[in-house]
């Protein structure tokens, strides 16, 4: 559906073009399956600049220092982060309302955000571990941001007429830190001394970041030192009518989930994490070399980052089964083992057993948790489209556990 005619976009477009933005070939819509994004008015082809961003029209720390919060950011010690400094300036700006320059954007931006740093706790308990653990480091990681920056949001109290304690509160802060989170481009910045030295790599670009992601087409984009302007090209063709998609990255659905707040179904790049303590449960903790073969593990960096995919089990996992599954007599092949060969068909053969079981150990509590979402969206409406979330995450899941069953079943009938 064709939003261009919606005031805000209207509003939208004319403060772009004020600022040297004109464009055609794009279209504010609205898209049955990821919602709002932009549509192509022609046919695009490999190599077409899809969108060009004046540098003007971007919102970065310098935009902040031009700003009248800039004064207080230069005087005030210790300096605070590149990414405080823009969080303040969305939230000044938000609360000035009609008398912000940046209210035309400010209006398209989301209301709410589903990242999980956002979730209700009875939410965050049902993803899996992995990424259950990462929600909750982003929560305190925000929690700690807000607690160590009232010091800094008082100060700013003689730019204000009401308490900062309420401008500057925690869900606004919240808002602010998923706006940024969710919707920057990476851009380098020179380094100031009035920030911290955390990496300034952040720019807001109006517009542009309604272009929704896709795993499956290619782009480039960077800051074009010539037309002083955000390019991206496409390395993909894209027909008249349609959404035009670009691609955040090489990324899984948990780090999708985790960073920018949706799933992407059909994902090549998905894959179901194993976590340490699921992969010890199907060895004997009577194994006299255990401990030996964890720090092997350890110091070698194989208890994280072990997957099933979509072609079943990782690399990484089978060899860290594999040194699990060493006998007493095999113990000092190891090294082996890591750079990939073959010790005996025994041990081949116990690795492939264990990734079975441990798959359908995954299948059943995936399933589970499938059961437990559709019951609490029957009973917590308020949760519901939260809940539908981790639901596609999880169904996404189960699709590639399945699939890495059946290619598990195949391998070891062959071996067998």
């Amino acid at each position: 559906v064709n939003c261009s005619h919606k005031l805000e976009y209207i509003k939208l477009k004319k403060w772009l073009k004020d600022r040297g933005f004109e464009d055609s070939n794009l279209r504010p819509s609205e898209f049955l399956d990821t919602g709002r994004g932009l549509m192509a008015t022609k046919a695009l082809q490999a190599g077409d600049v899809i969108i060009s961003l004046p540098e003007e029209c971007l919102l970065t720390t310098g935009t902040v220092l031009s700003s009248c919060l800039g004064k207080h950011l230069m005087n005030w010690k210790p300096p605070v982060s590149p990414l405080l400094a823009l969080c303040t300036f969305l939230i000044a700006e938000k609360h000035a309302g009609e008398k912000s320059p940046w209210k035309p954007y400010l209006d398209v931006l989301p209301k709410t955000y589903s990242c999980p740093a956002c979730l209700e706790q009875d939410v965050i308990n049902l993803l899996p571990k992995p990424l259950k653990k990462k929600a909750q480091e982003q929560k305190m990681m925000i929690q700690e941001l807000f607690r160590s920056s009232k010091a800094f949001f008082s100060s700013l109290q003689p730019l204000f007429a009401e308490n900062t304690a309420t401008i500057f509160n925690y869900s606004a802060l919240e808002w602010a830190w998923c706006t940024i989170n969710t919707r920057t481009i990476y851009m380098k910045h020179p380094r100031r001394e009035c920030f911290s030295l955390e990496p300034d790599v952040y720019a807001l670009a109006p517009y542009l970041d309604l272009l929704n992601h896709s795993p499956n087409v290619q782009v480039k984009a960077a800051f074009n030192e010539q037309t002083r302007s955000y390019e991206i090209r496409t390395n993909s063709q894209c027909k008249k009518y349609q959404e035009v998609f670009i691609c955040y990255g090489p990324h899984d659905n948990q780090r999708l989930l985790l960073e920018y707040g949706f799933v992407a179904m059909d994902n090549p790049h998905s894959s179901v994490y194993v976590s340490a303590d699921t992969l010890l449960k199907y060895f004997s903790p009577l194994d006299k070399q255990r401990k030996a073969k964890l720090a092997i593990l350890k110091d070698h960096d194989f208890l994280e980052n072990l997957t099933f995919g979509w072609d079943g089990p990782s690399w990484r996992l089978l060899t860290a089964l594999k040194v699990l599954s060493l006998g007493a007599d095999e113990f000092a092949c190891w090294r082996r083992i890591l750079l990939g060969d073959v010790t005996s068909a025994r041990n081949e053969q116990q690795a492939l057993e264990t990734a079975a079981k441990i798959c359908h150990f995954l299948i059943e509590e995936t399933q589970h948790v499938l059961l437990q979402i559709s019951q609490l969206k029957r009973d917590k409406e308020n949760l519901k489209t939260h809940l539908a979330l981790v639901e596609m995450l999880r169904s996404e899941d189960l699709k590639i556990l399945q699939k890495s069953a059946e290619i598990l079943c195949n391998l070891n009938l062959a071996t067998s």
